[in-house]
């Protein structure tokens, strides 16, 4: 067996997917339905594939969590701060989406609910969002702004 100089990491592909309605900016937001953060508010996303590319992984987490397909996906960043998840070392790949009207979702997969928030009430509010889904969804709002 070959012993590696660096351990193993996962990779996770994370979506903040925005609509505006009324003039407000809204956020698709998941209800995680398994710990880590059960119960807890979070982007729609999930762990790469090992023979997955990023986009198509992005893709494809944002439809089995939301129902949603089709949807142009674009790079934000990656978030690799260490204990970010419990679970282990993991780096997230953040991507962006802009809706020109919101679509209904539809929860799956691992997500108890999936519901268009207010980013004011999100990024205003005392309720916590899972891992560092704070932080990305500030630098999405910033990277659209």
């Amino acid at each position: 067996m070959t012993k590696y100089l660096y351990p193993p990491f996962s990779v996770t592909a994370d979506v903040v997917v925005f609509s505006t309605v009324g003039g407000e900016l809204q956020v698709l937001l998941i209800r995680r339905g398994k710990d880590p953060y059960g119960g807890c508010w979070a982007l729609p996303g999930g762990f790469v594939d090992i023979d997955e590319d990023l986009d198509v992984a992005a893709r494809r987490e944002l439809e089995e969590e939301t129902g949603l397909s089709g949807i142009e996906v674009r790079q934000l960043g990656a978030y690799g701060v260490h204990g970010r998840d419990p679970r282990g070392r993991t780096i997230s790949i953040a991507y962006t989406a802009v809706l020109p009207a919101p679509v209904e979702p539809t929860a799956g997969d691992d997500a108890a609910a999936a519901v268009w928030r207010p980013v004011a009430e999100v990024l205003g509010g005392d309720e916590p969002l899972a891992f560092d889904h704070r932080q990305v969804l500030e630098d999405a709002v910033a990277s659209i702004t």
